[in-house]
């Protein structure tokens, strides 16, 4: 995998939308912080969206996109209970265990979002599926990945304007692998669909 040209294409693509992208990820960062996190799950279903769309099509993101996938408020909710729970059980017995836990939800479920948003996958099958694309081909290659999508994100997390440029960056920087990705696949389209403006 290509790495440094999916970093490039993260770096250039939000400084193109540098100024929706803020807004759109402070409008997510408030409705999950003001909601105890309730609507965390869905509000990232519609930044994903947005993201895509900007990716493929270069349209701009918008704040709306945030709550455009409240149809996937309740089988998303549930699953964060679940994974709430079952990290808070491993953290409660040893610290390990919870910490292996939230790498192994972070490690499977990278595609899961994507996934649900971009093919209307169920909460099941988008779990299938992203598990099933997390070990395929080069698992080491998917390890990275996971650690960069989450090293970007937390590199400005210090900061509320350092995070507001680094979690765009990180999540477009997913949806650039994703894209490599389901290109693998048969009935995916299999040509450049991407739009990147230097």
């Amino acid at each position: 995998m290509d790495f440094k040209k999916h970093l490039e294409t993260a770096w250039h693509l939000t400084l193109n939308f540098i100024a929706p992208l803020i807004f759109m990820t402070l409008v997510t960062a408030c409705a999950s912080f003001l909601t105890l996190g309730i609507l965390a799950p869905v509000a990232a279903a519609g930044y994903i969206q947005s993201v895509l769309l900007m990716f493929r099509e270069g349209r701009e993101p918008k704040i709306q996109d945030v709550f455009s996938r409240m149809d996937l408020f309740l089988p998303l909710l549930a699953f964060e209970v679940i994974a709430v729970i079952a990290t808070a059980v491993g953290l409660s017995l040893l610290v390990l265990p919870g910490v292996l836990i939230s790498l192994a939800i972070a490690f499977g479920c990278l595609y899961m979002l994507p996934l649900m948003t971009d093919r209307n996958m169920k909460l099941m099958d988008a779990l299938k599926e992203s598990f099933s694309m997390s070990f395929q081909g080069n698992t080491a290659d998917h390890f990275v990945v996971t650690l960069l999508v989450i090293g970007i994100s937390w590199i400005g997390v210090n900061t509320v304007i350092g995070w507001l440029f680094t979690q765009p960056m990180a999540t477009i920087f997913l949806v650039s692998v994703y894209e490599e990705r389901m290109r693998r696949i048969p009935d995916f389209p299999s040509d450049d669909q991407t739009l990147v403006q230097k």
